[in-house]
């Protein structure tokens, strides 16, 4: 009869609902530990997360007669104790002052990203006007009105080719002028995306 309980859960769940404490017991020792692993995922407490486990296992037995409609033993006390993790966060009053904690360094950070990005704009917009006059407008046609090479062209009465070498000689010398705020702008990319 045991090696019937190690093949199969389906026999397990029929003798538990039978009340059969044996099956209880190799229940509680085939998942116990995996379920206090994945527990401790979710606490970073391990004896937290036995007792909350071990209150699963016993709310388990007292619903013993129920469990003919389990399907999947192992996703049934899986689910069991990620929702009982789950409560026991939401219930604990440090939970509130941490999402309070986390929620202001976002804000900080959003502040220093604005603050970051307005000084990066004042040295681009200086930046833009030391530029030859031919390189910046092509550069705002590209950047500022999303204008295409061939549109650019159309509209400064150059071909394509001439274009293509205005918005180098423009990107070249913004990055030798603005290499200081390149990384500012890759952080401040990352903060606000």
């Amino acid at each position: 009869m045991v090696n019937k309980f190690i093949e199969n859960d389906a026999f397990l769940i029929l003798a538990l609902k039978e009340g059969q404490e044996k099956a209880y017991d190799f229940i509680f020792r085939k998942y116990y530990k995996a379920l206090c692993a994945q527990a401790n995922i979710y606490l970073n407490d391990l004896d937290l997360a036995q007792s909350l486990v071990q209150d699963c296992f016993i709310k388990f037995w007292e619903k013993r007669n129920q469990v003919d409609t389990i399907e999947n033993l192992s996703s049934y006390l899986s689910f069991m104790v990620r929702n009982k993790c789950i409560d026991h966060i939401r219930k604990e009053p440090h939970h509130h002052e941490l999402n309070k904690i986390i929620a202001n360094k976002s804000n900080d950070r959003q502040a220093d990203a604005q603050l970051l990005s307005h000084e990066f704009e004042e040295k681009l917009v200086q930046a833009l006007t030391q530029l030859p006059d031919r390189c910046r407008i092509a550069f705002e046609y590209s950047r500022f009105e999303n204008l295409t090479y061939p549109e650019i062209a159309k509209k400064m009465g150059i071909s394509v080719k001439a274009v293509e070498g205005l918005m180098s000689r423009s990107l070249k010398m913004l990055r030798s002028k603005l290499q200081d705020y390149l990384p500012i702008v890759i952080l401040i990319y990352r903060i606000t995306h």
